[in-house]
Formats: C-alpha cells, sequence, structure tokens
C-alpha cells in the first residue's frame, strides 16, 4: 500500500468585526490556499447564509467527484484502446439536511463522451463502470455516485 498526502491552507475571512456573537453576524467566506495553484474564494451554499459567488463545499464535493471520474476514465479508455476527443459532464447531487445536520443521500454524473471512431462505442460505454470503481474519491465516500453516460461519434 501506498500513502499519499494531500495539504491545503484554509483562512476565514468572515469576520465582521464581532466574530461568532450570532448566526447572523459573521460572513461564511474562506479563502484556500496550495502551493502553486491560484487561490479559490469558498463559502457556505446560499441557503446556508453563504455567498453565492464562491464555491461551497456541496459544489466542491461534485467537483472533485467528476474530476476523479474523469482522470479514472481516461485512464481506463486507453487501457481499453478506446480513443476520446472530448469529455465534458454536468454532475448533480442530492443533499438530505435534517435538523443541523445533513449528508449527501447519491450523486449522479452525466459524462458526454465523444470517441474517435463508431466501433469503440460500446466499450466506451462499458468503462464508465470500470472508471467509477477505480475513482479514489468515489470510493471514499457513503453514498452512491451512479452515471448515465452519453456516448458521441467524432464528426457524426
Amino acid at each position: 500500500m501506498t500513502d499519499h498526502h494531500y495539504a491545503l491552507d484554509l483562512v476565514w475571512q468572515g469576520n465582521r468585526g464581532s466574530g461568532t456573537t450570532g448566526y447572523r453576524d459573521y460572513d461564511r467566506t474562506v479563502l484556500l490556499t496550495a502551493a502553486g495553484k491560484p487561490d479559490l474564494l469558498g463559502s457556505a451554499d446560499p441557503t446556508f447564509r453563504g455567498d453565492a459567488a464562491r464555491w461551497n463545499p456541496e459544489e466542491l464535493l461534485l467537483a472533485a467527484l467528476a474530476q476523479c471520474h474523469l482522470l479514472s476514465y481516461l485512464h481506463s479508455a486507453v487501457n481499453h484502446g478506446v480513443v476520446v476527443t472530448a469529455y465534458d459532464d454536468s454532475p448533480v447531487g442530492t443533499m438530505s439536511q435534517v435538523g443541523q445536520g445533513g449528508r449527501f443521500t447519491s450523486v449522479t454524473l452525466h459524462p458526454r463522451v465523444t470517441v474517435a471512431d463508431a466501433a469503440m462505442v460500446d466499450t466506451a460505454r462499458a468503462i464508465h463502470a470500470e472508471a467509477s470503481e477505480n475513482c479514489f474519491i468515489a470510493a471514499s465516500v457513503n453514498f452512491p455516485v451512479g452515471h448515465e453516460p452519453v456516448i458521441e461519434v467524432a464528426g457524426s
């Protein structure tokens, strides 16, 4: 087994002068930084008094799952001789809130994959399952991550 370690810095930027004296007295704005990378502006979901112009943790989780699936998929494509020429996704997730807590109950990825040749379509569709199994992030969450792919052929 090989361990990989990841690190970043998070700074809360939401003190309006009185700290957390009340639920409405502070901003949920944060700054995420990591060496050699552009800063990422974060906040809470607007439902939880966050800034809609900043990324919230729920969106970042969707982004992590979609990006991980993409990278795992591209690796599987190479291993199976599928030439992918384009890929995009529009993931959606459901979070159920119960009282003060909540949890994601599901995420569905909607990858749109373009392949170089019509003979690759069936394999291109099938390797989404393999990519899902190989995605480190999907393997780390306790809810189902499904995929509903659309496969197209370049030039058609």
